[in-house]
């Protein structure tokens, strides 16, 4: 697991470390060769005479251009980048024409997941969603290696989308996460059809779909764009639209963070 609360593919990092003693060598080589420029430059007496250089001085001169090469080294701050992210066809909650988007890729089994929907989604509900502020684009991201149950809770999202109820489905998935993650796929299958029935969708559409891998494609092509667009983990969100471009969240981030990110896109 990360810590940004997310099931994780991996990652790596690289750090580079400067000793202090290379910078006081550079600035000690850098102090002779300006001695030696200003000796040549006829200067000699007048430095050694009425200005002594004193230890004092040339610690002083150390330290500020020390701290000049420091400033030169810090890496700048960026401002949060923006990707180009497509929403497809995929299911959608909130109104479809909202300015602002957040599409997440998300899987059903995910522990973290579902605490972005027990969490903060209620919160995202109420305070953008709601109002037509922004709508949710949800992208299957089924990491089938640690969670088997996955691609069919995905596949039953999807069947229950086709008659247009995908949010109820969404919901029983998550809220019910502890009852089917670590049931043998018969028996999920089985559960998710009384789920439709729980939910009044068409039994016999609903299952025909479940059983008959219509969806699997579908589900693919959500994987296949999610890593193309650097999604490790899961749930992994992007927030803006087309014209200002996407910001990406990862992991089960607090309401705070997507708050400060969509009040800055809607004033923009």
């Amino acid at each position: 697991m990360s810590s940004d609360d997310s099931e994780v593919i991996g990652n790596d990092k690289e750090n580079k470390v400067i000793k202090k003693s290379t910078f006081n060598g550079l600035i000690i080589s850098l102090i002779v060769i300006v001695g030696i420029a200003a000796f040549f430059a006829g200067s000699y007496s007048s430095v050694f005479n009425s200005n002594q250089i004193t230890e004092e001085d040339l610690d002083d001169a150390i330290a500020k251009l020390e701290l000049k090469i420091l400033q030169n080294q810090l890496p700048t701050k960026q401002p949060t980048p923006t990707v180009k992210i497509s929403a497809d066809n995929d299911p959608i909650i909130g109104n479809p024409d909202a300015p602002i988007t957040i599409i997440e890729f998300s899987d059903f089994q995910c522990p973290f997941c579902a605490r972005f929907h027990i969490q903060t989604l209620p919160l995202i509900l109420e305070e953008y969603i709601e109002q037509g502020k922004v709508k949710l684009v949800f992208r299957d991201f089924p990491i089938q290696s640690i969670h088997p149950n996955a691609l069919p809770a995905s596949v039953a999202a999807e069947c229950a989308n086709e008659q247009g109820k995908f949010r109820e489905m969404h919901d029983m998935l998550f809220d019910n996460q502890n009852q089917w993650n670590k049931l043998e796929t018969n028996d999920v299958l089985s559960l998710f059809s009384n789920y439709a029935s729980n939910i009044q969708l068409d039994q016999e559409i609903f299952d025909s779909c479940l059983t008959s891998g219509k969806y699997i494609e579908e589900i693919r092509k959500d994987l296949d764009d999610g890593r193309d667009y650097g999604v490790s983990g899961t749930p992994g969100f992007f927030v803006g639209n087309e014209k200002i471009g996407f910001v990406e969240l990862k992991g089960a981030q607090p309401f705070e963070s997507f708050k400060k990110i969509i009040d800055s896109q809607l004033e923009a």
